[in-house]
């Protein structure tokens, strides 16, 4: 076996180890409902991002001002992304999507960023409500990674969406050090089960 091949298998393996036992993954993915096999489309999306994030090297040498503003760069576009939401306001979210946009939804959708613009238009995907909480921003490069708990209350071509999510967004930095979203995936967060005893029940007298 070349060095090549084997450095595949341990980058397969890291994406989805169920492919060394032939399984597929175990989240199925679609592409807007596609026809590919189940986990297929999961593994290219975090495929992508990890070549992605690892094509640009860590800022660890970033002047400490540098990093705080880029923050609250960050920050703000977060806060500019919610406003839009929130206002439907179709304009102001174009602005933030990159041209090549591609979101994840929580049912495994892939969306566009025409696709996107054109669900807030028509009202399909509205929001009443969106809480931030315990965000965490590392940057990579010219790259910004965003992951964050967002209590959510609204409607999706799916229906009722209200919950708690945690999703990640990765913001992209342009020639003209212009922050543009080209990345975004949600999962909601299922509360536990309650344990069920193993006691026996109680024999009626």
């Amino acid at each position: 076996m070349t060095g090549s091949t084997q450095h595949r298998v341990r980058i397969d393996d890291f994406i989805d180890p169920c492919l060394a036992s032939g399984l597929t993954s175990v989240i199925p993915m679609s592409t807007w409902k596609a026809r590919s096999p189940d986990g297929w489309n999961r593994r290219v999306a975090i495929a992508t991002m990890i070549a992605f994030v690892a094509a640009v090297p860590l800022l660890s040498g970033m002047p400490h001002s540098e990093k705080h503003e880029n923050r609250r760069v960050i920050d703000n576009l977060e806060e500019t992304w919610r406003n839009a939401a929130l206002k439907g306001n179709s304009a102001a979210m174009e602005g933030l999507l990159a041209d090549d946009y591609m979101a994840i939804t929580p049912t495994g959708v892939l969306q566009s960023k025409e696709q996107t613009l054109a669900l807030i238009r028509n009202g399909t995907l509205r929001f009443k409500s969106i809480d931030y909480d315990d965000r965490k921003v590392r940057f990579y490069g010219t790259t910004a990674l965003v992951t964050c708990r967002a209590d959510v209350s609204g409607v999706s071509a799916d229906g009722d969406m209200s919950g708690s999510y945690r999703y990640t967004r990765v913001y992209a930095r342009d020639s003209k050090g212009v922050w543009r979203i080209v990345s975004f995936e949600a999962n909601r967060i299922r509360e536990p089960e309650p344990r069920k005893s193993n006691k026996p029940a109680a024999k009626k007298k």
